[in-house]
Order: structure tokens, then C-alpha cells, then sequence
């Protein structure tokens, strides 16, 4: 029997990475990508390229309109996501780039729509390792969603409960890199920068984690970007 996932898609190099690991565990890819009024265009585009390297058996553009409560950078154009940070200073405050509930939303929405296929799993790119501090990328709420999974669904109610995975929350962005090098990752088609112009900015928390995983990957990342920092 088919296993089913629904795989969420941003369009960033972990959520490229961790669909490239359902696939890898011989899951039928279901792939689910929110436009939830962030600032830019660009991580869509990705994530229909994404969508289509995985040969996903389905490809839903989720509209949901987080802008209309503001609170964060990503959905408010009055405020910047913040540039230039120190290495260490990353993932020490949650930053303004934090969407409101962000992957509680969408996981509710992914389990639905797992539900609804009679799915198996679900994916998510969350990782607690080499972040931007973000509350809801940390473990102990991937275990509390899959309880919400648990006790929330039919599936669940029947013992068939819709499993949770988060493949990287473990891991550092050179590990992440790493395995999707082993994986054949087109690391091209991915886009992490919080900005939607040209090329990667090189400035903002994601960009600099990003270059700090390739970094300290060894390996070049195949993206453009305006500028570098002076530790690449």
C-alpha cells in the first residue's frame, strides 16, 4: 500500500530538504504551500519547482491572509526584518520576522488536508538548531501538535493517527546541507532570503544562516547574493 504526506513547501532550503527525505522514505508527496500574505512572490515560485522536482501527486496554494492581524516583519511592509546581526546573536530573541502562530495555522490546515487523503504523515522543515529563535520550530511543539493530531481527528480517535515529522529539528544547517547533497537537493530552486528582490540580500538572519551552513558545509551555495558577509 501507498504511503501518503502531506508535505509543506515554503520554498526555503529546509522544507526543499525535508520533502527530498519523504520522498526518500517512499512516501507519495502531497505538497501543500500557504500564501499567507508574506512580502514577496519569490519562495512561491520556488515552491512550485520544488513541487514538481519530487513529481508531487498534488501541489494546493493554500491563500490565507495573516496580514490582516500584522505583528511581524514578514507581513507588515512598515516594518523591516532586521540585517546585519552577529552570528551569535541569532536565535537568542524571537526576532521580528515571527509570524503569530505561523506553523499552528498551517499544521491545523496540513492536518485537515492529511486527514482528509487518509493520510499517514505530515513534514515539516521545522529546526531548533541554527534558527532564528522562533517558538514554534522547537520539539516539544512538534509533540504537542501530534497530541492535537492524537486526540483532535478521526484518524486519530481510530488509532490511525496522522504522524507529525519533523526529519530536522536536530540539526545544524551544515548537517541539513550535507544531507541534501546526499539527497540530489536542488539547492537552486530554493530561496531563504526574507527579502523578494533579485538576488539573496546577504544581510537578513536567514540569508546569514544559510551562508553559515554552507559554509561550514564546504560546499558553494548555488544562489546570488548582493552582498556577503565578511566572516564568508
Amino acid at each position: 500500500m501507498v504511503k501518503k504526506a502531506v508535505c509543506l513547501i515554503s520554498g526555503g532550503l529546509d522544507s526543499c530538504v525535508t520533502v527530498y527525505t519523504a520522498k526518500k522514505e517512499g512516501y507519495e508527496i502531497y505538497a501543500l504551500t500557504f500564501n499567507y500574505g508574506q512580502r514577496h512572490e519569490k519562495e512561491k515560485e520556488c515552491a512550485k519547482e520544488i513541487a514538481s522536482s519530487v513529481d508531487a501527486k498534488d501541489h494546493i496554494i493554500f491563500n490565507i491572509n495573516l496580514s490582516m492581524f500584522g505583528g511581524s516583519s514578514l507581513t507588515d511592509k512598515n516594518l523591516a526584518p532586521e540585517v546585519d546581526h552577529k552570528l551569535s546573536e541569532i536565535g537568542k530573541t524571537i526576532p521580528s520576522t515571527y509570524v503569530p502562530a505561523r506553523n499552528t495555522v498551517f499544521l491545523s490546515i496540513a492536518l485537515a488536508y492529511a486527514e482528509a487523503l487518509d493520510a499517514d504523515a505530515i513534514f515539516i522543515g521545522a529546526t531548533a538548531t541554527d534558527y532564528s529563535g522562533y517558538p514554534d520550530c522547537r520539539p516539544e511543539f512538534i509533540e504537542a501538535f501530534q497530541k492535537i493530531a492524537e486526540v483532535g481527528t478521526k484518524k486519530g480517535v481510530e488509532g490511525k493517527t496522522v504522524e507529525v515529522k519533523a526529519p530536522l529539528i536536530g540539526l545544524t544547517k551544515a548537517e541539513i546541507i550535507k544531507k541534501g547533497m546526499k539527497l540530489n537537493v536542488p539547492f537552486e530552486k530554493t530561496w531563504s532570503c526574507y527579502m523578494g528582490r533579485e538576488k539573496a540580500c546577504g544581510r537578513c538572519d536567514s540569508c546569514l544562516l544559510r551562508l553559515k551552513g554552507f559554509k561550514e558545509a564546504g560546499f558553494r551555495d548555488p544562489i546570488e547574493y548582493e552582498v556577503l558577509p565578511s566572516w564568508f
